[in-house]
């Protein structure tokens, strides 16, 4: 379906942060390209187009945070603070982490 070698750079799906004048051309860009089944590549290759390349930030944990399990600091808030988006917790851990921060 995807005509190169390799996908183009692009923003996990999980999150990211982009400004209004930003999200509006991307909006008129997307009615320019076939809609690929990729959400995440597609959103790159709308990028790609605006010649816009993503930015990676310490703050999105898309592939989970690596912790010790038995670590005082997992009760702390500041160990959660500076993250915006975390994947691969339990109900249970997301629940005790929004009460912590």
């Amino acid at each position: 379906l995807y005509n190169k070698n390799s996908y183009p750079p692009y923003a996990g799906g999980g999150g990211f942060i982009m400004d209004g004048p930003l999200a509006k051309r991307l909006h008129k860009t997307s009615e320019t390209l076939e809609l690929y089944p990729i959400d995440d590549v597609f959103l790159g290759m709308c990028l790609e187009v605006l010649k816009v390349s993503p930015v990676g930030h310490e703050g999105f944990k898309t592939f989970g945070i690596v912790k010790n399990k038995n670590s005082k600091m997992n009760k702390e808030p500041c160990f959660f603070r500076s993250m915006l988006v975390v994947h691969k917790l339990l109900p249970p851990e997301l629940l005790q982490m929004w009460d912590l921060v």
